[in-house]
């Protein structure tokens, strides 16, 4: 029973004075880590979720992915940790010196015996989290070279083949194709369908830059989007987009929102659109421009060509005003008469030359035709094959009579062979070492062992009884 269990009025007067004292109250002792574990309880259910705003500093990811950090002001601090977790999705970058307002839950790390704030957000104080992400983004791109001009691609002068990503639902790739179609209607269009907003679309705008780029042929490329609010158009300001429209192969052109709207996008891309009309529009500005100044030099070629008839013309004319050049005319209608009468001759006498050449050849023709050799060769060959023929004939019929002939002799050896006499039922007697055929009984005792062979095998045979 403790102190606290006694009741809060006098004590009665009438108590007996000898009865016993109250006993003294147990200690309660702790150790460090239930002391810990207690402090962390009351601290997490007491500020479960809170905002605090201070000041970044000491901010460093560890290779687990933990962002860890110090938040202060001008008299006090707090160190906190943000899990990969939630780090993962921020928009922008911690740093130190920025100033921000965290989320999150007052707990104790147990080997330090700190308390801390488990941070689950941070927005920057006075700034939009996505527009410090896109100014972070920004300087640091700027800072590797990928903005500057000199690393910017003139677009071609005739795209043969254009390649295209966007999204197929939205109404850039209609307002693109109708430009094109209406002004450049040979062009080869590749369009490679991608998202354009939500979760996972930088990527899959990426892998549709670097998809597009391995098709043969692509000229040039444009990566579009119809307008929307910064959110909408954030897949637009991932380093990702920035990198694959900088490692394309091609000029790319990013024709991203409207007019206004401004990415990181735009300042990678070798050409800005303000529209995805505008883009197509470009394409096309170069095919015009390239037909016009073909057009202009064709009439300048035109302009020049006639300037220096004109001068040579009255340069003609001045050398025919002359005394010297008074009869030229006649002179030039008589030798060109001459001309005329020497270019008949000279046909005449090439086609005579020509038709005695072509008899000549049909002689000779003809002589050569009689000792041609494919001829000979033909007859030849035809006399051989006629032999090659009866010589084939011969030996099928002598090979006929041969058989006929081993077939006639064989038989004629069977019907000798002692082999056949056994099969009509004779038998060839033998003594019993095989060394001698029994013809004659007497010369046979009773008693002794004969081996008698007959067509199928042989028999040992006992002489019981002799007929002679």
């Amino acid at each position: 029973m403790s102190l606290f269990d006694l009741p809060f009025e006098e004590p009665d007067d009438t108590q007996e004075d000898d009865s016993k004292p109250a006993p003294a109250p147990r200690r309660r002792i702790l150790t460090v880590s239930e002391l810990t574990a207690e402090l962390r309880t009351l601290l997490e259910e007491r500020f479960f979720e809170i905002w605090v705003e201070g000041e970044l500093s000491n901010c460093k990811v560890w290779n687990t992915g933990h962002l860890y950090f110090t938040l202060k002001d001008k008299t006090a601090q707090i160190k906190g940790v943000m899990f990969r977790s939630s780090l993962r999705i921020l928009r922008f970058k911690p740093q130190d010196g920025l100033r921000v307002v965290a989320r999150g839950r007052i707990s104790v790390y147990d080997p330090k015996g700190e308390y801390q704030i488990v941070c689950e957000h941070l927005e920057p104080e006075g700034l939009g989290a996505l527009q410090l992400a896109f100014d972070q983004l920004k300087q640091r791109l700027a800072a590797e070279g990928l903005f500057d001009a000199g690393r910017k691609r003139p677009l071609p002068a005739l795209p043969r083949k254009i390649g295209i990503v966007t999204s197929l639902d939205g109404a850039a790739v209609r307002d693109i194709i109708n430009v094109l179609r209406r002004r450049y209607a040979n062009a080869h269009l590749v369009i490679r369908p991608t998202r354009v907003q939500g979760d996972g679309a930088a990527m899959d705008i990426a892998r549709g830059l670097r998809a597009i780029a391995k098709v043969k042929g692509v000229d040039v490329i444009i990566v579009a989007r119809g307008g929307g609010s910064i959110e909408d158009l954030w897949s637009f300001n991932q380093e990702v987009v920035a990198r694959a429209i900088a490692g394309a192969p091609v000029p790319v052109i990013s024709a991203v929102g409207h007019e206004t709207d401004v990415t990181i996008a735009d300042f990678v891309a070798d050409v800005r659109a303000p529209t995805p009309s505008a883009a197509a529009e470009i394409v096309v500005a170069r095919k015009d421009e390239f037909v016009a100044r073909i057009d202009r030099l064709v009439q300048r070629v035109s302009a020049a060509m006639s300037v220096r008839m004109h001068r040579q013309i009255a340069k003609l004319r001045g050398l025919e005003s002359k005394a010297g050049f008074s009869g030229m005319r006649g002179h030039l209608a008589l030798r060109g008469r001459h001309a005329d009468e020497l270019t008949y001759d000279l046909r005449r006498a090439l086609q005579a030359g020509m038709a005695a050449r072509e008899r000549t050849y049909q002689r000779l023709r003809l002589t050569l035709e009689r000792f041609d050799l494919r001829r000979r060769l033909a007859a030849v060959k035809t006399r051989l094959m006629a032999g090659d023929a009866r010589l084939h004939s011969t030996i099928r019929s002598r090979t006929h009579i041969s058989h006929a002939r081993l077939g006639a002799t064989a038989a004629r050896l069977e019907s000798l062979s002692p082999l056949a006499v056994l099969g009509r039922g004779y038998a060839v007697c033998w003594n019993d070492d095989r060394t001698e055929i029994i013809r004659d009984a007497a010369r046979v005792e009773n008693g002794s062992q004969v081996r008698v062979t007959i067509e199928k095998g042989e028999l040992t045979c006992e002489v019981k009884d002799r007929k002679l």
